[in-house]
């Protein structure tokens, strides 16, 4: 089974999201982003030792070698990966960069309209634009503080 196979499961199994997992550059440290969309209190310390006591059994039994296991909370600019996530965020704003431009560019930042048939919309300033969801490299969460 590999890595991102085994983290998904492992969190998931425990009553988490898996949002993202980040590797060093050896994979020497592993860091795992979770979150529980049902709480609204969001992530805490308990959380992230439940999953990290978890996941350090896991990785010993199926050999995973390591230094240091990282968990994490998504945070306010989280990253937004999945297509049931751009509909999930509809409303808030985002910075979206694609692969292949777009209209002449590759990095946008409005608000989110969410995922439809496998296109993402984004009002911009003065315009809207619909983004292949195929194409896009980068999302993250920008917060709002009123």
């Amino acid at each position: 089974m590999d890595l991102n196979t085994l983290l998904e499961t492992t969190v998931v199994g425990l009553g988490y999201e898996l949002v993202d997992v980040e590797m060093s550059p050896r994979g020497r440290t592993i860091r795992v982003f979770i979150d529980v969309p049902s709480k609204e209190s969001g992530i805490d310390v308990e959380d992230c030792a439940k999953v990290s006591n978890q996941l350090s059994r896991v990785f010993e039994v199926e050999n995973i070698d390591f230094d240091r296991l990282e968990i994490s909370s998504p945070g306010l600019d989280r990253v937004v990966k999945k297509a049931e996530d751009f509909e999930r965020f509809a409303g808030q704003d985002i910075q979206i960069k694609v692969r292949i431009p777009h209209g002449g560019r590759r990095n946008f930042q409005g608000e989110l309209l969410g995922c439809k048939d496998g296109k993402v919309g984004l009002r911009l300033e003065k315009d809207e634009v619909e983004l292949e969801f195929t194409n896009i490299e980068k999302a993250r969460l920008v917060p709002r503080f009123d």
